[in-house]
């Protein structure tokens, strides 16, 4: 063979190579993903709820499709954002992703991050992450991962005083938690952010960038200037309010939660006024930092071939029902918002399709060419958005640990305290507040055991092995 013969077939076997390696930046697009920690599906200005202000992300509702009616599964533990995580982070529903080591799916590249950067992807992560996995091995770059919560003061539990007084400070950084080092997390997050785009705007590759936010999980502190724009006085106390919750107990979300002891019991509506306060401040704070992300994104030039995904781990009751925390199956703690803003996606349009959270990691697999793996049991939403299908599940699940369950058919949501045993029914579409139980009307028995028919199907389908009938035998 001569030199010249070669070298051509040398240049020929590189080129025929690289054209055999996974597309990348010429062919896809780059992903950003926003996640937000105890964010209640309510607490959107664009959504409908005036009383938060959040215009960085309504600018996101109104460009691109959104769904109401987004939900968590649910939680095998009091921490319900490490259940959250995993479901996402795995792609399993709720029992099965139970079962996994997170490090092992890591390892087998069944992992979120390394999807994505099998399928060509640079891949950054910075803020909460809370996966039994190392987030620096599962993802390309990585900024300050932080745990579930900054460590909370004794001070900031169990307040307000009942003589009106309060011994704790949101915005003082004295205190600790979000305030570290003369800087609040949710600044950190989006100054890293910005860094990222900064590096990615010069990169070849497609990037997928998972931004999560610690926020508004508490200890709810935010800059003074934030917490001005939320008079006490002036907040709503929500209308399904009570001073506490009459099933706390058999449904364990009771005195002895971490996040039910943040304000003494009972609850009075001047303590929810606080909370709510401190709630709303901390969730513009974010909200601003999201804007310096969209700001910084249009700014590299890569806006127009980004896809951006805007949700939360659940939701928080805040007031609602007579509890705080998010151990429950009130759509205040297990709806959130989700908002998918990309090429070609109707901008302002709403679906009230029921979907999962989860099905944020399906979409993203999808918009980056990878055919859905076996493994993965949720579904990417975009057949919805291009109207190839109206339904996403026919029913919507929920637990928390064995003490509830929850299921969302139709115009109904059935929830069980097995421990009770207690049964509570609601039409969502007349009662969207779920203040009236319909359970001990006759007139829904038929309506009960409909529903609870459908739970146990889907238990077969998440894994859960807990039995409903030797709690309920009539049904």
């Amino acid at each position: 063979m001569s030199r010249f013969a070669w070298i051509t077939l040398c240049v020929m076997t590189l080129f025929c190579a690289a054209v055999a390696r996974p597309a990348v930046a010429a062919d896809k697009p780059n992903i950003l993903f926003i996640f937000a920690d105890d964010l209640c599906y309510e607490t959107v200005g664009a959504y409908g709820m005036e009383d938060v202000k959040t215009p960085n992300i309504d600018k996101l509702v109104q460009r691109g499709t959104t769904f109401t009616h987004a939900y968590n599964m649910g939680a095998w533990t009091g921490a319900v954002c490490v259940s959250s995580r995993t479901m996402l982070n795995t792609g399993r529903f709720l029992w099965h992703a139970h079962k996994l080591k997170p490090d092992a799916e890591r390892q087998s590249g069944q992992l979120w991050s390394e999807q994505m950067k099998k399928a060509g992807y640079d891949t950054y992560m910075t803020g909460k992450w809370h996966v039994s996995t190392a987030a620096d091995k599962a993802f390309d770059h990585t900024g300050h991962v932080r745990g579930g919560m900054p460590k909370q003061t004794p001070t900031g539990y169990n307040r307000p005083l009942a003589d009106g007084t309060d011994p704790w400070d949101p915005s003082d950084p004295k205190f600790g938690g979000y305030w570290e080092g003369g800087k609040h997390w949710s600044e950190v997050v989006g100054d890293e952010t910005l860094d990222f785009l900064d590096n990615a705007k010069k990169a070849d590759k497609p990037f997928f960038m998972y931004i999560a936010f610690n926020a508004a999980h508490d200890p709810r502190q935010s800059p003074g200037s934030y917490l001005d724009m939320y008079p006490v006085d002036k907040i709503k106390v929500p209308v399904n309010f009570l001073p506490e919750y009459p099933y706390c107990e058999v449904a364990k979300t009771g005195h002895g939660l971490r996040d039910e002891k943040l304000a003494p019991f009972p609850r009075t509506e001047r303590e929810i006024q606080v909370h709510r306060h401190e709630y709303f401040a901390l969730i513009s704070h974010m909200d601003n930092q999201i804007g310096r992300i969209l700001d910084a994104l249009e700014k590299s030039g890569k806006a127009d071939n980004t896809w951006i995904i805007f949700t939360a781990d659940h939701g928080l009751a805040v007031g609602h029902h007579g509890l705080l925390g998010k151990q429950n199956m009130y759509d205040d703690s297990v709806r959130v918002p989700f908002t998918i803003v990309g090429p070609g996606v109707p901008a302002g349009k709403r679906f009230d399709t029921r979907i999962y959270l989860q099905d944020a990691m399906a979409t993203t697999l999808e918009i980056a060419g990878v055919d859905k793996p076996d493994w993965v049991q949720f579904n990417s939403v975009l057949p919805v958005i291009k109207g190839q299908r109206k339904t996403q599940y026919d029913a919507i699940y929920g637990a928390y640990l064995d003490a509830q369950r929850m299921v969302t058919l139709g115009d109904y949501k059935l929830i069980l305290y097995p421990n009770g045993p207690v049964a509570r029914l609601y039409n969502l579409k007349d009662d969207p507040y779920e203040m009236n139980d319909l359970a001990k009307d006759p007139k829904f028995a038929s309506t009960i055991r409909e529903l609870f028919a459908e739970l146990l199907k889907l238990q077969q389908q998440t894994g859960d092995n807990l039995d409903l009938k030797k709690a309920y035998p009539d049904l």
